[in-house]
């Protein structure tokens, strides 16, 4: 019996790594990446040992043709079940400082991909009548912005209102739509930072591990999450 298939976007690495690893014991994966092919192998084989049935998927999400012409492939083979909608990148610095395509990249990457990669798949889920969830990535930045992140905080705080809108939409659907938020995160954008100064504002004193953040969103897949949608879920040990 085939098991119900999900999509995560910047699977190979960080938070959208451990996403994979907590959904992988159930359900099928297809798993995007845009450039690391390698971690993406090794993703892939780790949730396989998970028992998933694995798809790499190579696109980058800021690309909305790119993202049309992939996901046709995946549609073809039958309707995804879910969506975690995690790639993204920073651009950070002062606003004033703030290059043109700091702002634009952030922008596509992080926002525009919310319309790229969903816009396609949300009428075969809708049709396949099978409920769903989709996940969305956003951020603490998103909710209450950060110094030296206006780009990141606009593309993050535009997720939400995006995602509680959809949500309303498809409700009637039985498919969820819902915001996981991290805070400081352990990943591969906080490596070699001075985190001193924001660990002094974190209660909890400690930065928070992505497994910590993929077992709330592998929550909000499961069976007992499906009266929760158009909320936003911050993992930040209790920065706000």
């Amino acid at each position: 019996m085939s098991r119900p298939k999900v999509l995560i976007t910047g699977a190979s690495r960080g938070i959208g790594r451990a996403c994979a690893l907590a959904l992988a014991p159930d359900f099928d994966l297809v798993l995007n990446y845009r450039a690391g092919h390698d971690a993406a192998a090794a993703t892939a084989k780790n949730c396989r040992d998970l028992g998933a049935e694995i798809t790499l998927l190579p696109f980058d999400v800021s690309d909305r043709a790119a993202c049309l012409i992939a996901l046709k492939t995946i549609d073809d083979q039958g309707p995804l079940w879910g969506v975690v909608l995690n790639a993204g990148i920073t651009r950070d610095n002062s606003f004033p400082a703030l290059e043109d395509a700091d702002w634009d990249l952030v922008l596509r990457t992080n926002l525009d991909a919310f319309y790229n990669v969903l816009h396609p798949l949300v009428m075969p889920m809708v049709r396949a009548k099978k409920g769903g969830r989709i996940v969305v990535l956003s951020s603490v930045s998103g909710i209450a912005g950060n110094r030296g992140q206006t780009n990141y905080a606009a593309a993050k705080g535009g997720l939400i209102a995006a995602a509680k809108s959809l949500a309303i939409e498809l409700a009637s659907r039985n498919i969820t739509v819902n915001c996981v938020a991290p805070g400081l995160i352990d990943t591969d954008m906080t490596a070699g930072l001075d985190l001193t100064p924001a660990l002094e504002a974190i209660p909890m004193k400690r930065s928070g591990r992505p497994e910590e953040v993929a077992a709330t969103v592998a929550f909000l897949f499961s069976k007992n999450a499906g009266y929760i949608t158009r909320q936003v879920i911050s993992v930040n040990g209790g920065l706000i």
